[in-house]
This record gives C-alpha cells, structure tokens and sequence, in this order.
C-alpha cells in the first residue's frame, strides 16, 4: 500500500470558456462548494422533477455520441426533457463529427443552434477543442480519461444512503479492478473533491497515471480527503464504499493485455464485502459482467446500490445542467452589463 509522492504539475484549473461560460469537462471543474451544490440540487430535483425549466420552448440540446451509449444516452434525453428541452442526438456516423470539419468550427456551429453540447467521445483533447469555440456549455459525457458525470451519481447515491450531502467527507471508498481507466481517474478527483476517502486498489501494471493522482491530491488538500494507491486488496477493511467497473473498459478490448489473470484478486465478492463495514454499500457503473469483477452474490445482494446508482445518473445530470445553464447566463447578464457601460 502506498500514498503517492506528489509530482510538481500545473494544477488544474476550470474550463471557462469565451464570454465567461463554464463547461464541465473534469471532476475537478467544480470546486467542493460547487459540487456540494450541484448535489443538493440532485436531490430537491430528485423529489420535484419538474420544478426547474430552463430549457422550456422547448430549446435544444446538442447530445453527440463518438462512443456507444444507454445510460448515458436515456438519461441525458430524459433529463433535457424533463427540463422542458429537446435533444438533438448525432453520432460520428450520421454527422460530420471525425470527417475532418475541426472541433472549433463544429462547436462555433452547435452553439448558435443550441443551448449546450454534450459529448462522449474518446481523446480528451476533443473536448478541450470544441471548447476554445463554443459559445455555450459543454459536458462530458466520458471520454478515455475522466467519466465526470457517473461520479456525481455515485455521489448522490452515497448522499442518499448515508443521510445528507454534508455526511460524505470522511466516508472510505475504494474501487478495485482497473486502475488506469477513466473510472479511476473520476473517483480520485471527484471523490476527492466532496471529501471521502478513496483508495485505487489495483495490479501493479494498472494504477493510475500519478497526475490524476496529483490533481486528487490537490482537491484533498482542500477538503481533507486522503489518498491512496495499492496493490493489497486489504485496504477494503473498514470501507463504507466498495467500487469495482469492468475489467475490460471501452476502447481497450483490443490493447492485447491479459485483463482477467492481474484482476482476479481483485474481484468484488462476499469475502471480500465482509473485510468492508457491515452496512457497506457497493456500487458499479454497468454494465457489469458477473463473474468477472464482481459476483452474482454481491450485484444482486442487499448491499448492491447499483440501480439506484444508475437512476441517479438522470438527477444528477439535470442538477448538473440546471447550474451550468444558470451559470452561462449571469456571465451573459455581466457581459451585456459590460458592454453597455
């Protein structure tokens, strides 16, 4: 087990866009006190679906697809709905994305038909493009390095299991199985960011690039969350959270690693549920493969929170757009303010 030596990096700092938008392209793109407030609006939004529309018209929402998508895709497009929007769904193979017209132009384009664009798609790089242009907010919907919006659904399913937003800092979670996949890399960040603590529990050859770690290390610093990462599957003991993803992650099928043999300690089981706490949760962001990184027993038992998990990727989203849409217009408000004087 080890905690990491911090490596002198630029810090991260929040994607704001031109005239001042923010996008959400990265955990750490809100600050805690952001986050905290993002996660309470998920669970008043949770109780009055409807009570916030600012999309009512209805305006559209760019939603575009690099990657194959359900739970992402069902609950961004019931989400914008229930916001009073329409989406506008456009994969790489029925639109001009990756054909050559650049991110800049494409962006510059999206925002003067809607109100945000929302992408999964595969270099992070991709979306930091788009952003240099776009003149409304962008969202990350995953790409190879951070899946944001699945960790404020983790976080919302744990504020709801553990009584409150403010019952999380000094939670335990640990994730096991790939470390080196964007699912990791989200819950250092975003756990961090709301104060757990999250430990990555992973194979040798599959932990986590040390500047995710870093830039985790960095939120910690603020909300006094502690870090690890290591190889013994016994930092479960104790736990509050237990976290497993697939083994094998989206774009990887083909890399030609073995990825059953280094993760088969790693397996989420009743054995190893039992080192955790007893009123431990388990959580998984599916699809899942039974068997592989996590049994029949523990999926599908009394401590698995999996449903209610991917549920709350519908609330958390809304909340999340909610705050976004709010934020793009006071910058608009202080922009026309600045203009007039």
């Amino acid at each position: 087990m080890s905690t990491t030596t911090r490596e002198e990096t630029i810090p991260h700092q929040p994607e704001i866009g031109l005239g001042g938008i923010r996008h959400f392209l990265a955990d750490d793109d809100l600050s805690p006190q952001e986050q905290r407030k993002v996660l309470e609006l998920a669970l008043e939004l949770k109780q009055e679906p409807f009570k916030y529309r600012p999309l009512e018209g209805p305006k559209s929402v760019a939603l575009l697809f690099s990657k194959t998508s359900t739970r992402t895709r069902f609950s961004f497009e019931a989400g914008i709905a229930d916001l009073g929007g329409h989406a506008i769904m456009a994969t790489d193979q029925n639109s001009q994305l990756g054909k050559g017209e650049t991110l800049q132009d494409t962006a510059a384009v999206l925002s003067r038909f809607t109100e945000m664009i929302i992408w999964r798609t595969f270099a992070h790089q991709n979306l930091i493009d788009m952003a240099e242009t776009s003149t409304v907010p962008i969202i990350n919907s995953l790409t190879d390095d951070l899946h944001p919006c699945q960790i404020l659904a983790d976080l919302l399913t744990c504020a709801e299991e553990f009584g409150g937003v403010d019952k999380l800092a000094g939670k335990k979670a640990v994730y096991l199985g790939d470390g080196a996949n964007n699912m990791a890399n989200s819950y250092l960040i975003g756990f961090a960011t709301a104060g757990v603590d999250i430990a990555i529990c992973a194979p040798d050859d599959f932990q986590p690039e040390q500047h995710f770690v870093d830039r985790a290390q960095d939120r910690a610093a603020q909300t006094g969350a502690t870090i690890t990462v290591s190889n013994d599957p016994k930092v479960v003991e104790g736990a509050d959270i237990i976290i497993t993803d697939t083994w094998v992650s989206m774009g990887h099928e083909g890399d030609g690693k073995d990825r059953r043999t280094p993760f088969l300690p790693y397996q989420v089981n009743e054995a190893l549920m039992a080192q955790a706490k007893s009123d431990a949760i388990f959580l998984h962001c599916l699809p899942a493969y039974r068997g592989n990184e996590v049994t029949a027993e523990v999926i599908d038992g009394g401590q698995s929170r999996v449903f209610d998990e991917a549920e709350n990727r519908l609330h958390a989203q809304k909340a999340l757009m909610v705050w976004l849409l709010d934020q793009a217009a006071q910058a608009a408000s202080v922009q026309a303010t600045s203009e007039k004087a």
